[in-house]
């Protein structure tokens, strides 16, 4: 009886190889996976080297830790998810953010900074991105146009209506 059991996992075992792409699928015409590398990398390098680019940037123009690249990274991060409402996962990047040495005052200046600059157009995909690049490099970036309520707070007051007459 154990033979039989031995001849079955024995036989099991040669069909999963048998039915496993490597080599044997390749021969029949498919491309192999490994020659896609060299295209999907390409695709990828893009916003791999957009992302080290805005890094550098942020080096540049920042000093201290605010400027790591881990700091940034974590930072930017946490600062979109306040901004879409996703409170549970910004709290737990902003532990691991202190954890780096991170300043939380930058977290905190570059959200006072997104949000003085009012809505951000969800049509346009890097829109929220941009705006908190520009704002974690400069948090007291200001807002390049007045906000609606700020203009009608500057406007001069209607004028007043007659009271009406007492009977």
């Amino acid at each position: 009886m154990s033979s039989f059991v031995i001849q079955i996992v024995a036989a099991c075992f040669a069909t999963t190889l048998l039915l496993m792409p490597g080599p044997a699928g390749a021969q029949s015409g498919e491309r192999p996976p490994a020659a896609a590398a060299p295209a999907q990398q390409g695709d990828r390098a893009g916003p791999t080297r957009r992302r080290i680019d805005e890094i550098a940037e942020v080096a540049k123009s920042l000093v201290g830790p605010a400027a790591n690249p881990e700091c940034v990274w974590l930072g930017r991060r946490i600062v979109g998810l306040m901004w879409r409402d996703d409170l549970d996962t910004a709290f737990r990047h902003l532990d691991l953010y202190d954890r780096f040495g991170c300043p939380g005052g930058h977290i905190q200046a570059t959200f006072r900074c997104l949000v003085r600059h009012g809505d951000i157009d969800p049509k346009a995909p890097d829109s929220l991105n941009n705006r908190v690049q520009a704002c974690w490099i400069n948090p007291a970036l200001e807002p390049t146009s007045a906000a609606p309520t700020e203009a009608a707070a500057a406007a001069p007051p209607p004028p007043a209506s007659a009271a009406p007459a007492k009977r």
